[in-house]
């Protein structure tokens, strides 16, 4: 078989169907992952579920057919969201596997993995054994037995555990526009959020892995345009969008405009804190730093990590963290197997909203102290290079704090701060400004890309 380096990434499988990748290749990682956890944990069941692509009935098929010959049976879960997925590996007790590209064009798809309990798989948590033996292609061995495939409908039991996490029956109605963008959204908001006081406004429900109207991507902020409009145009008090598998969830206020993901990262934090069944919230290092001062000001000890799932999920395992939040609108939860669920996020925000009778802009100003430069992306030669440039540029600056813990972070004297991280699959750095007000941080931000750019 060929290198598959180009597919596997980080944390998941991703490529060009069938350019990059096709049933075949589905077919060896399948039987690898049976062998991996098998081996691993004694696993004889693997969950899987799909996104609306044309694409992922096929792979996900043959995906079983591998994961059957090594004498493990298949659990098909169907249509449904990531975060539905990581519910049933989560209460089930077995690994699980979710075919989607999320937020990338239709060309695309891949395999989210995870052990049993929704526990995260990566690079190097055993994404790299799974990748050596799906390229050793050695799966004509006779496992002694094949196993089955069975097909479980868990949507309704993955919308009542979440309506028994987060009780919306009680709270004031409300106006929802909910843009799904023609993803997973569609197929699981219908059922989570019926019967409540919700008047739910749909944009784009139907599934459509040709992604018709938009990209499932909102974190490109044109692809929020039509929600916003839509917001306006219906006068309602919050709009939703969720990203192509609905593991990631944007909020809109009442007047269009976006809520940062580190506001309802710290409005999130603080309803869980409020529980007190716990005191550790964990935050990627791009997030604002309000988020750890009002942790701290509601009596929680948070937790700054790295970038990226992995890195969250181990440090939530580690600490026995409530909640984490990150700056690309992912969302965990303990009471979730500490995976992310943007479903879950955007209920808090609604039982926040409907249990107060202001509307919310004025609800999460409280949560939004500094001005943001939002994520930035140059392209660069010698990634390397730029950041040692940087790093040397304010390495003498008086009160200038530097740490590395995930790309190059630089605190200020007066407040300021930024982060400029490399990509780790395309040739880019990505800059994160934050300070007290705008007029500072377009100066740091415009000083820090000149470098870059120059």
């Amino acid at each position: 078989m060929a290198d598959l380096s180009s597919i596997i990434k980080a944390y998941d499988v991703r490529g060009v169907v069938p350019d990059q990748w096709d049933e075949g290749v589905a077919r060896s990682i399948g039987a690898a992952f049976a062998e991996f956890v098998h081996a691993e944990s004694g696993a004889t069941q693997i969950v899987t579920a799909h996104d609306m692509r044309e694409s992922s009935v096929p792979l996900s098929r043959a995906f079983a057919e591998g994961v059957i010959s090594r004498g493990l049976d298949v659990v098909e879960a169907g249509l449904g969201s990531t975060d539905m997925l990581y519910f049933a590996a989560g209460s089930l007790g077995i690994p699980g596997a979710m075919f989607t590209a999320s937020h990338n064009p239709a060309k695309y798809n891949g395999i989210k993995m995870c052990r049993a309990g929704a526990a995260p798989i990566g690079q190097d948590s055993g994404l790299a054994d799974i990748r050596a033996s799906a390229e050793r292609d050695s799966y004509d061995r006779d496992p002694g037995r094949v196993g089955s495939v069975s097909q479980r409908d868990v949507i309704h039991e993955y919308a009542a555990h979440l309506r028994g996490l987060v009780d919306l029956s009680g709270g004031r109605p409300l106006k929802v526009v909910v843009d799904a963008g023609n993803g997973m959204g569609g197929h699981t908001v219908p059922v989570v959020l019926a019967d409540l006081p919700l008047d739910v406004v749909p944009l784009y429900f139907e599934l459509d892995g040709s992604f018709p109207n938009h990209e499932a991507n909102p974190l490109d902020p044109a692809n929020l345009v039509d929600l916003q409009a839509a917001v306006r145009e219906h006068g309602a008090d919050i709009g939703l969008a969720f990203d192509g598998d609905a593991d990631r969830v944007f909020v809109i206020d009442e007047r269009g405009e976006p809520v940062s993901p580190s506001a309802v990262t710290a409005l999130v934090a603080v309803r869980e804190l409020a529980k007190g069944r716990g005191t550790t919230i964990i935050h990627n290092l791009i997030t604002s730093k309000a988020v750890p001062e009002i942790v701290r000001e509601h009596g929680g000890e948070p937790v700054r990590t790295r970038v990226g799932h992995s890195f969250i999920k181990a440090e939530m395992a580690r600490t026995d963290a409530v909640f984490g939040g990150e700056h690309s609108a992912h969302y965990y939860f303990r009471d979730f197997w500490r995976a992310d669920t943007g479903m879950l996020a955007a209920m808090h925000v609604l039982a926040a909203l409907g249990e107060q009778s202001g509307t919310l802009s004025d609800l999460t100003a409280a949560y939004s102290r500094y001005a943001a430069s939002g994520e930035i992306n140059s392209t660069v030669d010698d990634a390397a290079a730029r950041m040692a440039d940087v790093r040397a540029a304010f390495a003498d600056q008086q009160g200038a704090r530097i740490d590395e813990l995930d790309g190059l972070t630089v605190e200020l004297g007066d407040g300021a701060w930024f982060n400029l991280r490399a990509s780790n699959t395309e040739p880019l750095l990505r800059l994160n400004v934050e300070a007290p007000d705008e007029a500072r941080m377009t100066e740091l931000r415009d000083q820090v890309l000149g470098m870059v750019r120059a």
